[in-house]
């Protein structure tokens, strides 16, 4: 029982504490040498904004980037470029800090959902910020997937409350196909990540739960490693190979960094300690958020109310025909 414990702890210092301590110590020492300090001054509210996302990131299948996007494009006026990029380098931080406490921790993971996800998602973040990223409207974007992800939530809600649906821990042997349709939903989340900053996460994370019935506390986990890992590869694309990247959203990622190091971690923490019907109550709660601050902030009327609508009853169609299919497969197994 004590080496038991004493490996634990072991393990927790080697890939945790290791890691972002090192990380707190790298940004110090450039706060120091650079005389950033002034910095937090400047830009206070977007480490307030973070306090908030980084938890959301940490303990849902929203990515910190579903926070931090919509508050920044909408409420703070900056470009959606900006906001984006600045998405997916907090992400990179926040979230690859709540994945190694995940690890750590050996917090249960979907590991096929999470690499066939992967596969699609690299492909997907790298087609959309070449090719769809620069053409999309941020308004019609983002209506769009509050009003998708705002039926995913309903039915999310009916399918736990009302039909009193049995989850599994994994997903079943998958065959062929199955294994390319995950990919593919792996490759639209990834382009959903490339134009908002994220989507990846909670876009796998609605297919397997309501095909597979896969549980949210073995789902919610493995989407935020999955948006981690999307994440990663978005900001060094953005970073080093189309170069991107504005000064001014530099800024913004250093008053945030000490804050998302801790924040994605206690997030991931508190979503490994709480109950499943817990879990989607939260999830729910910050999809009905994230719709009622984007209409407030929006306005939408006219072609982009009816475009958001369409949006809302395709997802409705959709999620039910997931979940109405699996139960099926399951009948005639």
């Amino acid at each position: 029982m004590k080496n038991r414990t004493g490996n634990s702890r072991s393990n927790r210092i080697l890939i945790f504490i290791l890691p972002v301590l090192a990380t707190y110590i790298v940004w110090a020492f450039y706060m120091f040498a650079t005389n950033s300090w002034k910095l937090f001054y400047h830009y206070f509210y977007m480490s307030i904004t973070m306090m908030f996302g980084s938890f959301v990131a940490g303990a849902s299948s929203e990515g910190g980037g579903a926070i931090a996007f919509p508050v920044m494009t909408l409420l703070f006026k900056i470009h959606p470029a900006e906001a984006r990029n600045f998405s997916l380098a907090i992400q990179s931080v926040g979230m690859t800090a709540a994945t190694l406490w995940i690890i750590a921790r050996k917090i249960p993971l979907e590991k096929t959902y999470l690499r066939l996800a992967a596969i699609g998602g690299t492909a997907g973040i790298i087609l959309g910020s070449y090719f769809i990223a620069p053409y999309t409207s941020p308004a019609y974007a983002k209506m769009l997937f509050v009003s998708f992800w705002l039926s995913f939530g309903i039915t999310l809600f009916i399918v736990t409350y009302y039909r009193k649906r049995n989850v599994q821990d994994h997903l079943p042997d998958l065959n062929k196909t199955q294994k390319i349709e995950l990919v593919i939903i792996g490759l639209v989340g990834g382009i959903l990540s490339a134009i908002l900053g994220s989507g990846i996460d909670i876009c796998t994370f609605a297919f397997v739960t309501m095909k597979y019935k896969l549980s949210e506390k073995v789902a919610t986990p493995t989407s935020v490693v999955l948006m981690a890992s999307n994440a990663l590869v978005g900001f060094f694309l953005h970073q080093f190979i189309i170069g991107d990247i504005a000064p001014v959203v530099y800024n913004y990622w250093l008053v945030c960094i000490p804050v998302c190091l801790l924040g994605a971690p206690m997030g991931a923490y508190v979503v490994s300690k709480a109950k499943r019907l817990h879990i989607i109550n939260f999830l729910c709660f910050i999809i009905l958020v994230q719709f009622i601050g984007a209409i407030l902030i929006i306005k939408p009327a006219g072609d982009l109310l009816l475009f958001s609508i369409g949006g809302f009853l395709a997802g409705i169609v959709i999620f039910f025909l997931l979940t109405k299919r699996r139960k099926r497969i399951a009948v005639s197994t």
